[in-house]
């Protein structure tokens, strides 16, 4: 969404996983506010470093371990959050990282994991930051 003038926006960090896995990447499908293909990931909560807060978005929205996150890059979005009622400046830092194992499934309600090729992601996925990302390495 475009920078509106007339709101004063949070800062909210988050991290997200890219996780590639023999041609596929492992999604989550988000049906709230509205459904749609997300990167696994979400807010840094206070106190807690970005890897943990990498390593428990992905187990709450897939169900699955991951290993070697690296950073890959950033962006932000200027979004409005309904679920906190909230204008964010949220600020996206992507890792990519290795799927180890499935747990279980998603333990954060309303979330679906979802194993799809990396071609198609790049035309599902919800936000343009990530899309740009997911291209950037495919090229």
């Amino acid at each position: 969404e475009a920078v509106r003038p007339d709101i004063r926006y949070t800062p909210r960090p988050g991290v997200y996983a890219m996780l590639p896995l023999n041609g596929s990447l492992l999604l989550t499908h988000q049906i709230e506010p509205e459904p749609e293909f997300q990167l696994p990931g979400g807010g840094v909560d206070p106190g807690e470093s970005p890897l943990r807060a990498l390593h428990r978005e992905v187990y709450e929205e897939t169900g699955w371990s991951i290993a070697a996150p690296r950073r890959i890059g950033a962006f932000r979005r200027f979004v409005y959050m309904p679920e906190y009622d909230l204008w964010a400046e949220k600020i996206c830092t992507i890792y990519m990282a290795r799927p180890v194992r499935r747990l279980g499934p998603p333990t954060e309600p309303g979330h679906m994991a979802v194993w799809m090729p990396a071609e198609t992601a790049m035309d599902l996925l919800a936000n343009e930051g990530e899309r740009t990302l997911l291209a950037n390495l495919a090229t």
